[in-house]
């Protein structure tokens, strides 16, 4: 059995290694400025990882697993090109709250980036509400028909969903937003430093206060994890919509066939993998929020090795969701929509029940009665194998005597333009919906 190298993470930690090198040159400079070593030893050992970090970049850096972690890999290479100067780059410091800093501002960098691929999705969704502002829809609870929409009012319900998104991602940029260098191993260290200067450094707002907590704490990457799995969630309804949608059943989408693959024995299929493998890698982000949950859960002060687990699940939810992002981006502006379907599907006359029910309340009869003389029309109507559309006057009023000629004015643009209340789905709230999306996805992404 292979037991060396058992609790090496370098394989996957040497992600963070310009976090590590920007941690290790702010710390050094602190040490310079406090004069605990001299500016010229600052100046050698800065100059040294500058040097490292060219040569990761260049792909010409020799990693070594039997080195364990980015941090000892780094040092040992500093050591290589500097000398014994290198071994003054850790004093007051630890590998615990090295690797919590570390870990810190990756999660701040890339939730800014998660936050511009949700943004550029919402833009996508935006153009194609603007676009088909004027498509009609059923709309659907239960998966079953239930009132006319525009097809613009249901893109902009996920542009609602990746909003909350966005401010998930940017509170937990501002949870990781804590620099906890200088907490040491555990208890800080004896070393007069100065933390608000490495934290200025390092574009940290503010420092940690407990530094038992600082080098444990890992909620960050549980929000992360948490944010990611939600965005996922919201991108796996988007693409079971999509995947309905495109079915013959519906014929409401055409996918690119770029999002595509044929069948390897029916000649005739064209399935929407890209959107089936979107809805299944939210599974992956769920899976990765349960184990860092659990990760935790029994662990107690301060820093244990289990924490060294935490690193390929947060890089998992990151590079899935990432991926998926562009991809159903892409996705949602190669689709095309078979209006006459779609046309067709929203004239059901079913569909204007709730109108219906709606006209005899105008007309002065209770909602529960009314209420029920429309179950009893569409009843009568299934079972005579006559659609609403094809009532007479005197049909409606074997039901009720309210019914006037003014029914017949019921259609399903007319439901729709009569939802004319904010956040409803007429015409002008849509509009107005659009509007309110584009002033906000012209703000600044911090």
């Amino acid at each position: 059995m292979d037991t060396e190298n058992y609790t090496s993470s370098i394989a996957f930690d040497k992600r963070l290694y310009k976090q590590d090198i920007a941690g290790s040159i702010a710390h050094v400079k602190m040490l310079a400025k406090q004069k605990i070593i001299s500016s010229k030893e600052a100046n050698q050992i800065i100059k040294g990882l500058n040097t490292i970090k060219q040569e990761i970049e260049s792909n010409s850096f020799d990693w070594q697993e039997n080195l364990e972690d980015i941090h000892m890999n780094i040092e040992n290479r500093l050591f290589e090109i500097v000398g014994k100067v290198a071994g003054k780059l850790h004093t007051g410091r630890s590998r615990n709250d090295q690797v919590s800093t570390d870990m810190r501002l990756f999660v701040k960098e890339q939730s800014i980036n998660i936050v511009s691929s949700i943004k550029k999705l919402q833009i996508s969704l935006v153009k194609l509400a603007e676009n088909n502002i004027d498509i009609e829809l059923p709309g659907y609870t239960h998966l079953q028909r239930a009132q006319p929409i525009l097809f613009s009012h249901h893109m902009m319900a996920y542009f609602e969903m990746f909003s909350r998104d966005v401010e998930r991602f940017l509170q937990t940029k501002s949870r990781a937003d804590v620099c906890t260098l200088g907490s040491g191993a555990l208890a800080g260290t004896t070393y007069n430093i100065d933390r608000e200067f490495v934290a200025k450094e390092l574009g940290f707002s503010k420092i940690s206060l407990n530094s038992m907590d600082a080098v444990s704490d890992r909620d960050f990457i549980i929000d992360f994890c948490s944010s990611a799995a939600t965005c996922m969630v919201h991108i796996s309804r988007l693409s079971e919509e999509i995947i309905i949608w495109t079915s013959k059943e519906f014929d409401f989408l055409k996918l690119n066939k770029k999002h595509t693959t044929g069948s390897s024995m029916m000649p005739q299929k064209q399935n929407p993998d890209y959107a089936e493998l979107s809805r299944g890698r939210s599974a992956r982000t769920i899976g990765n929020l349960m184990s860092i949950l659990t990760l935790l859960k029994g662990l107690p002060l301060t820093y244990n090795r289990d924490l060294q687990e935490d690193k390929e699940k947060l890089f998992d939810s990151l590079d899935t969701l990432s991926s998926t992002l562009n991809v159903i981006d892409e996705m949602v502006n190669g689709m095309k929509l078979n209006k006459k379907t779609i046309q067709k599907a929203s004239e059901d006359p079913e569909l204007l029940a709730t109108d219906i029910a709606d006209y005899l309340v105008k007309k002065g009869s209770p909602f529960r009665e009314a209420y029920k003389i429309v179950v009893e029309i569409v009843k009568y109507s299934n079972k005579n194998d006559l659609t609403l559309k094809e009532f007479s006057l005197k049909d409606y009023q074997n039901f009720s005597k309210l019914f006037d000629q003014d029914i017949f004015k019921i259609t399903a643009n007319s439901s729709i333009q009569s939802r004319d209340v904010p956040g409803g789905t007429s015409t002008k709230q849509v509009s107005n919906s659009i509007k309110k999306a584009k002033i906000i996805l012209e703000k600044n992404v911090e």
